[in-house]
């Protein structure tokens, strides 16, 4: 059993083809293919299910290939143990974000790290948390920053920062004229939301109960559907601003983009204020302490939330 063999099946079980999977270790196919056989006739169990249109990993191969991928991380701490002096900051980094942080906290992040580090550049994806989830567990991504709760096993999570979420309506609606807004007062209005599947509409639906009847009502019941959904969180935004309904934005997006008060117009929520808690999580084998120390330092500093600021009409008077 060799270093090489382990690779060879993590790859193949991530990309279920021996062709991509010969290309990413940049292999022929067959090498691939009889180091893949070689290792399970010395193992004496197959690792995958072969057929002529798809490769299955089995069960056993499954935490086989699991395991093998600890082992490859570890290797990488040994190697990084070996060259004591090596600077780990002058290397890139790849970090993904879910697509509702991703966007509004680069902008504060880079800086602060470009300060801190100036020879780590980032590569970055933003993807669902599912997505980065299976990339970060795959070493395909170092480190992500997603929204609590977050649970995988041999992955640290470090809380970074407490977003609040805040209401966006268009210019001119009645509500505007509130400094603050109670999930009952939304209820009874035309809401967008992002999809099923996206995990910030589960967060506001889980620390806004009252609008779970809406979201659940029967489109045949008398009443209308109180509900549009949308793609992204700046698709809601337009939306929002053509009047077409309100929404519910964490704070950091709601004022990313600045309007005039009469297109778009932000509001708190009243006591208890529902929020998010944004986190870092990477692997507990990832050979970059300091690369992560220095991420997590940039990102609690960057101070995204309290950049963001809400003009509420009492605030509007006293400015």
């Amino acid at each position: 059993m060799t270093l090489t063999e382990l690779r060879y099946v993590v790859t193949l079980a991530r990309e279920r083809h021996f062709g991509r999977a010969a290309e990413r270790c940049h292999v022929s196919q067959p090498t691939l293919s009889v180091a893949v056989k070689k290792l399970e006739d010395e193992l004496g169990i197959p690792l995958f299910e072969r057929s002529k249109n798809s490769i299955r990993v089995t069960e056993t191969g499954k935490r086989i290939i699991d395991q093998a991928q600890r082992v490859l991380d570890q290797v990488g701490v040994i190697r990084d143990m070996a060259q004591d002096g090596k600077n780990q900051l002058n290397a890139a980094l790849k970090v993904g974000a879910i697509y509702t942080i991703g966007p509004y906290l680069f902008p504060h992040l880079l800086p602060e790290l470009r300060r801190a580090a100036p020879e780590m550049p980032l590569y970055i994806e933003e993807n669902y948390t599912a997505t980065l989830r299976q990339k970060l567990r795959q070493s395909e991504l170092d480190a992500i920053i997603i929204a609590l709760p977050f649970e995988e096993p041999e992955v640290v999570t470090l809380p970074l920062y407490d977003e609040p979420f805040v209401v966006l309506l268009p210019g001119g609606h009645p509500l505007t004229k509130r400094e603050s807004l109670t999930a009952e007062e939304l209820a009874q209005e035309q809401l967008l939301l992002l999809g099923p599947g996206h995990c910030f509409r589960d967060q506001v639906l889980e620390s806004c109960p009252p609008l779970v009847d809406a979201v659940t009502r029967n489109p045949s019941a008398a009443a209308p559907s109180l509900v549009t959904e949308g793609s992204s969180l700046e698709t809601i935004r337009h939306m929002v601003a053509s009047g077409l309904g309100i929404t519910v934005l964490p704070l950091s997006a709601a004022t990313a983009m600045q309007y005039d008060e009469n297109i778009l117009a932000v509001r708190p929520f009243a006591a208890p204020v529902p929020y998010r808690t944004v986190a870092l999580a990477w692997r507990v084998t990832f050979p970059r302490p300091k690369a992560i120390d220095v991420l997590s330092l940039a990102a609690s500093q960057c101070r995204v939330i309290e950049k963001a600021k809400i003009d509420t009409p009492a605030a509007a008077a006293t400015a």
